[in-house]
Parts: C-alpha cells; structure tokens; sequence
C-alpha cells in the first residue's frame, strides 16, 4: 500500500516524483508539470486545487536537492 500523500508531504513527494522520473531534466520542469504529476501519484490524496506556488517551488526544490 502507497504511503498516504497530501500537500503537506512536500519531501515524501520529491521523493516519489524522483521515483517515479527517475530520467526527467529538472531544468524543463514547471510548476504545472510538478503539480499535474503529484496529483496522479500512488497514494495522493488532497484536493488538488490546495497547491499553490510556494507548495510546489518547495517540492521542486527538495527534488533538486536530491538529484544532486
């Protein structure tokens, strides 16, 4: 079973997103991409009209940081 996510779970998301894109450029990631991705996640579940920018700068940029 998926570990339950919701927009509070900004580093458990980077961390399924890296899962989940493992070969994706970081540099063509928008927001948009970051939030269409998220809300289709195993074990998403929030409403997904809560993002906002500052939720998904946040999960890009623990993303980045775990790339490195």
């Amino acid at each position: 079973m998926a570990e339950s996510l919701n927009w509070e779970s900004i580093y458990a998301i980077a961390l399924a997103l890296k899962s989940a894109y493992p070969f994706v450029d970081l540099e063509n990631v928008s927001l948009q991409m970051i939030h269409n991705w998220t809300i289709t996640l195993p074990g998403f579940d929030d409403d997904p009209s809560l993002a906002n920018d500052d939720i998904l700068a946040a999960i890009y940029q623990d993303w980045y940081e775990e790339t490195l």
